[in-house]
């Protein structure tokens, strides 16, 4: 099958598209996914090179969100109500290929309304905007929200549960064209270009003076944006995609009496388990009403253009969730859609 394996730490550019890796194997309690979708992290640049946290024994393949089909050829773990052909999507370790090996809690039904481009970028993506907002922040009907990278693809997932909530939602981002898309596909109500100096005031004139009661950042603009905060507000930390992690000024928590708060998806499994399937009950459920839709990237790259899709992420050229096609969805494979 083909695969892009790391066999030494390298640049996502300097990895080539291998054609003879062997097809992976189900261990216990996992089942194999035709891989027909790949979703693009940032963090998938890092890994390629070791610099991210979680650091896989080389070598591996690289990739970890994906959307597909239960292998026909898998086998299916008892109790499992996963069935061989079934549309899924997922997260483990290895999507950068044809087939995967994933354990069965790693994988959820595709609902019908969503392709696999756009279900490729859901596992990881989805429930760290709706669990940072909704079980983290306690956003509420009314509140004003400030969301940085909105249109990139955790931040417009952001924007629209925000919007779903019931919040004013001021979308952040560094350029007219990336506002103009948080708006036009996530719903912003407002939209400030951070680039800008002083940007902060704008804020603050959009919220009437008070500022905003919940910052999203997975950028790294904590210290910018808390300038524009309101009394008692709540700062997401998120990420540091701008590749500096942040020191906040405690003085400022204290006399603004505000919380930082932080969200680690990746450790809810081992944490706090029994939170996760209630996360996606209730993201599957908006997308059901269609209260909110995923956001693909307009361009869907090859299989063999993963460095080009990667380098766009890098640059920060891309919107929405960008993604790596790897099988063509048929005309069966949609016949629910």
């Amino acid at each position: 099958m083909r695969a892009y394996v790391v066999n030494k730490l390298n640049h996502p550019s300097q990895i080539p598209l291998a054609n003879d890796i062997p097809e992976p194997k189900a261990g216990k309690n996992e089942v194999l996914v035709d891989v027909y979708s790949a979703g693009l992290n940032f963090f998938d640049i890092l890994q390629a090179q070791g610099k991210y946290q979680t650091k896989p024994p080389l070598p591996f393949i690289l990739g970890t969100e994906f959307a597909g089909k239960i292998s026909q050829n898998s086998p299916i773990p008892a109790g499992s109500h996963l069935k061989r052909g079934q549309r899924v999507f997922g997260a483990q370790l290895g999507s950068f290929s044809d087939k995967i090996a994933v354990h069965c809690d790693r994988v959820i039904p595709l609902p019908d309304n969503i392709t696999f481009d756009q279900g490729a970028g859901l596992f990881i993506t989805w429930p760290t905007s709706y669990e940072a907002l909704v079980g983290r922040a306690e956003l509420k009907k009314g509140e004003w929200i400030l969301v940085t990278a909105a249109a990139g693809g955790v931040g417009i997932a952001a924007v629209q549960i925000a919007k779903a909530l019931g919040a004013k939602v001021i979308a952040a981002a560094g350029s007219a064209e990336k506002i103009d898309i948080a708006k036009r596909y996530g719903g912003a109500d407002y939209g400030v270009n951070y680039s800008n100096p002083g940007w902060q005031k704008e804020v603050l004139e959009i919220t009437g003076g008070k500022g905003v009661d919940v910052i999203y950042d997975p950028v790294g603009l904590i210290n910018d944006a808390l300038k524009c905060i309101a009394w008692k507000g709540r700062a997401l930390v998120i990420g540091f995609a701008a590749g500096t992690i942040e020191k906040v000024p405690m003085n400022i928590i204290l006399l603004k009496n505000i919380s930082l708060v932080g969200l680690h998806w990746g450790a809810y499994n081992q944490k706090e388990p029994s939170r996760v399937p209630i996360v996606w009950k209730d993201i599957l459920s908006l997308f059901s009403t269609g209260q909110v839709q995923p956001v693909t990237y307009t361009s869907v790259y090859k299989f063999e253009q993963l460095a080009d899709g990667l380098g766009a992420l890098e640059k920060r050229q891309t919107w929405g969730k960008a993604v790596v096609r790897i099988k063509e969805e048929t005309m069966d494979a949609r016949a629910k859609l």
